[in-house]
């Protein structure tokens, strides 16, 4: 393999499937089967899921709610998400922990780096909830910080398009993909991967990430594998 461990972070969208809103069972399933497939080679995974499905601090502050307000709304909304997503992998047969950033001891650890790091070891899988634990922080730098802090190898990042390219492929049909970009060649290309803040502590950390798709069956596989699938961002 690859990666000996991985970050995989996931946008809570993406488990809405065709649904507006909430979770899909289905694509929920579909992700812990994927999951497990790499788990099954001997790779150690975390995970950082948004909430995005459930709500945004940022969508409740352009409706007049208070913006720290939000961002808490939005922690447990990843809370939640965490919760499902622990709840199809061990349905799978995966061992896992769900820790928080915010204290929810009914409901899950708290996050302590050396115990996350010991789960990792035993091939456990680790789901990181409630963000950074603080507002104005999105689930990207905490998908980062956590990566960082756990040693991992990688930031794999699942989204609904295989890559990065010059322009919105969903919108520019004269879009090209990058297969390799610099951390450098992103900013000064204006590209959209990450949030300014996650993406410069990846850089200054020198910790890779991936852009890929993550409805294509067999992808994080593949990645975990050393194919060429998705974009990397390096230095």
């Amino acid at each position: 393999m690859q990666y000996k461990r991985i970050l995989l972070k996931l946008s809570g969208e993406a488990l809405m499937g065709e649904r507006q809103y909430g979770i899909d069972p289905k694509r929920l399933a579909e992700y812990a089967e994927e999951i497990k497939e790499v788990v099954d080679t001997g790779v150690e995974v975390a995970i950082v899921i948004g909430g995005g499905n459930i709500f945004r601090g940022l969508a409740g502050q352009s409706n007049g709610m208070d913006r720290v307000q939000g961002d808490h709304m939005g922690m447990l909304a990843t809370i939640i998400n965490g919760l499902a997503l622990q709840a199809a992998l061990e349905d799978k047969g995966l061992e896992t922990r769900l820790q928080s950033a915010i204290k929810i001891n009914e409901v899950a650890e708290p996050f302590i780096r050396r115990r996350a790091m010991r789960h990792l070891e035993k091939g456990r899988v680790v789901i990181f909830g409630g963000g950074t634990g603080n507002p104005y922080f999105t689930t990207d730098s905490a998908a980062v910080l956590r990566a960082i802090e756990v040693e991992a190898d990688v930031i794999l990042k699942g989204t609904r398009v295989d890559g990065i390219y010059t322009s919105d492929p969903e919108k520019d049909k004269t879009a090209t993909k990058f297969d390799k970009i610099s951390f450098t060649d992103v900013l000064n290309k204006g590209l959209k991967v990450m949030d300014t803040t996650a993406f410069t502590l990846s850089q200054e950390n020198e910790l890779p990430i991936v852009v890929f798709d993550m409805n294509k069956k067999g992808n994080l596989l593949k990645i975990v594998s050393g194919e060429n699938i998705g974009t990397v961002v390096n230095l």
